[in-house]
Parts: C-alpha cells; structure tokens; sequence
C-alpha cells in the first residue's frame, strides 16, 4: 500500500473512487431502464452504442488534452461537467422522453473521453517509478468497491425510487469527487516540459505511431480489439442474461454486476502487494484466461440451477480474473509509451476499447435474435479465451522484451 503514503495519489486514489462509483449508477440504471421502457435488446443496444460513439470521436482531442493541460484541472472540470449533463436525467424520470437518455449517454462518455487518459497518464507523476503497478492495483480496488456500491445502489434506487433516486444520488456523488480534485497535487515527479504546440491531428497521430512502433503497445491493441468486442457483447446480454434467463429483478442487475467487485477487490489487494512486480503480459494473459474459463462456466449454468445465491458467488469470483487482466494491460501500455506521448497512446487505447464494444453491442442486438443468447453468451467468453492465449503465446517466445518493471522516467 506504499502508493498511499503519497497525500497527492491518496486524493486522487478517493476521487476516483467517486467519480467511478458514480459511473457505475447510470451504467446500471439507464440500461436497464431502456429495456424495460421499451422491452427491445436492439434498443438497449443502440442507447449502449450511443454511449460510447463520443468517445472514439473525441479520442484525438483527449490525448492531446491529456498531454497539454493540467491533468489534474481536467479531471474536475470533467466531473462537474458530467453532473451538469445529467440533469435532462431528471425530466425523463418525471415522464419525459426516453430518447433524452441517448443524448445524455453521449455527453457522458464524450466528457468520460477527457477523464480516463488525464487520470492513468498522472498516476505516474503521483508515485515513484517502481510503484506504479501497486498504484495501478489500487486503482483497481477503486474501481471494484466503485462497482459494488455504485452497482448495488443504481439498480436499487431504481427499483424502488425510480430513476430520479438515481439521478439525485448521482449529481451528489459527483460534487464530491470534483471537490476532492480543486486543489492542486505535490508531484513526485514533475509534468514533462512540452515543446510547441502541433495541430491536434498531428499530435494524435504522433501517438498512434508511437503503437504501430512499439510491439508490446500492438500486443496491447489486439487485446483491446478482441476484450471491447466481447465487453460490448456482455453489456447487453447481461441485462437479457438476468431478467429473462434467471427470471431476476432490476435489484438483482445491480446485485450480480456490483458483486463482482469482492472478486476484484481480493485481486486489486494482490496486485498492490504481493503481485506487485509481476510482469504486466503475465497478469494479462493468466488473468484474461480465467476470465474466459469461468465467464464460460456461468453462461452454461442455468441448464442445471438458476439459483440466485450461486450466481452471487460466481459473478464474485469473477471480478477478480478481471481485475487481474485490467491491471496487466494498463501497466503495458504505461510501460511502454513514452511519458510525452502517454496521454494520447492512452486515448488511443481507451477510444478502441469504446469503438469495439459499441460494434459488440450492436452486433449482440442485430444477432440476438437469429443464433440466440445462449451462443452468444459463449462467443464472448471465447473472446477473452482467444485473448489469453495470443498473450501467454507471444510472451512465452521471448517476444515481449522489457516485460518487467521499468524504471519510468521522472516526468510526466
């Protein structure tokens, strides 16, 4: 837990913790709202892609932004900005339009865009070069506990307040954690002096080079590629997943998504201390692999019980496979970019992961029909399989040289 002692990254580490928590609300809430609002998996489909279509679009303006301006600024500025947007929340629960939540979608993951690339590329001026992959963990703590409370609480302000609970609950959460980011943060390292400025394009494509240069960073890509297809693909058939085929409630989507984070917070703790210095493609690949294994398991085992409680402690379990391949990738790409180039190799990254789930997405709704949620359930977890197994395979032939932990440059 040595990133802790660190006052700048401990504020930034609880921020995080609510700017995600957060998040998880309305990843909960909206979907399932739409589906039952309009009873149509293509629907719930088209307000997940809705969602994430900002984000690819706005990916050259982010990196840029990442590299250029305060980071620490432009996280809060995001996290005011996402409660702002969210007020047409607000009509829509008292009887106004649904399509007003697709419009809402969109600006949240358009701000979102800006937030993800400026919070990973500061985490290194935050801590020493050697804590990084301990920092990452703990951010995946973060984003565990984020997910089970803000899961949890989504689905069961929705389900007993309706949606204007969750919207409340929101705006509130998000007030704090744009407090938390006002004042300014001490740097172990200091922000890496830029030269003049190039046109945005131009300095996107600096960094889109940077991955087509550097192999661990194109290992990185096809991982993104295969994981954001099947991660699209899970976003809407978890919704069907719950409240068709195990017969469950609004409560229990927010339950069995949140619950994941026990696994996730037992895999966060080891990546922070014990698995700390292993290498990012072997927590990747191993992690991804029991990701597709018991991804697997729980699709096919409704044929022989449906009950609930062995879905909680499934759904527990895997949270932490997931953990566990999310640190390893984000340390890859930390690792191997540049720290000039890192905010836009990061958005970069995080514009395909939004791009390929939103074609998973679609896909599942225009496909659901025709070869049914059982085959592509298991299509999904064949992608993290898949996944896996191309890592393990190209770590093991000496192809990824450097995969330790390197001592990252002092600057930002």
């Amino acid at each position: 837990m040595k990133p802790l002692r660190e006052p700048a990254f401990a504020r930034l580490w609880i921020a995080a913790f609510f700017s995600e928590t957060a998040e998880w609300m309305l990843q909960i809430a909206l979907p399932v709202f739409v589906f039952q609002a309009t009873g149509s998996a293509a629907t719930t489909a088209l307000s997940i892609v809705l969602g994430l279509v900002p984000a690819v679009l706005l990916s050259p303006v982010a990196g840029v932004v990442a590299d250029r301006w305060n980071r620490r600024l432009v996280l809060c500025v995001v996290c005011a900005g996402q409660a702002f947007v969210a007020l047409p929340l607000l009509f829509v629960a008292s009887g106004g339009p649904v399509h007003l939540i697709y419009a809402v979608m969109a600006a949240q993951a358009g701000l979102a865009s800006l937030f993800e690339p400026a919070r990973n590329a500061l985490v290194p001026e935050l801590v020493p070069p050697g804590e990084l992959i301990g920092a990452n963990g703990l951010m995946s703590i973060n984003g565990s506990v984020a997910r089970l409370a803000g899961g949890w609480a989504g689905g069961l302000l929705l389900g007993f307040g309706g949606l204007g609970w969750v919207v409340v609950a929101y705006l509130g959460v998000l007030v704090i954690g744009s407090a938390l980011l006002a004042r300014p943060f001490r740097r172990v390292a200091a922000p890496k002096a830029t030269g003049p400025h190039e046109p945005v394009v131009r300095a996107w494509l600096d960094g889109l080079r940077e991955i087509g240069r550097e192999g661990r960073l194109r290992l990185a890509g096809v991982v993104v590629v295969l994981t954001s297809l099947a991660q699209g693909m899970f976003l809407v058939l978890f919704v069907v997943f719950v409240l068709d085929i195990l017969d469950g409630t609004e409560g229990d989507v927010g339950l069995l998504r949140g619950v994941q984070a026990l696994g996730g917070l037992a895999a966060g703790f080891a990546v922070a201390t014990v698995a700390r210095k292993v290498a990012p493609a072997a927590l990747l690949g191993w992690g991804g692999l029991a990701l597709g294994v018991l991804s697997a398991v729980i699709w096919n085992l409704p044929a022989l019980t449906a009950s609930l409680g062995v879905f909680i402690g499934l759904f527990g379990l895997v949270g932490a496979p997931g953990v566990l391949a999310g640190s390893g990738l984000l340390s890859l790409v930390q690792t191997s970019a540049s720290p000039e180039r890192s905010g836009r190799v990061l958005s970069t990254v995080f514009a395909g992961t939004a791009g390929f789930t939103a074609v998973g997405a679609l896909l599942t709704g225009w496909l659901l029909n025709v070869l049914g949620t059982g085959v592509l359930l298991n299509v999904q977890a064949g992608l993290h399989t898949v996944s896996a197994l191309i890592v393990l395979g190209v770590s093991a032939s000496g192809r990824l040289r450097g995969d330790a932990i390197p001592a990252i440059p002092r600057t930002g």
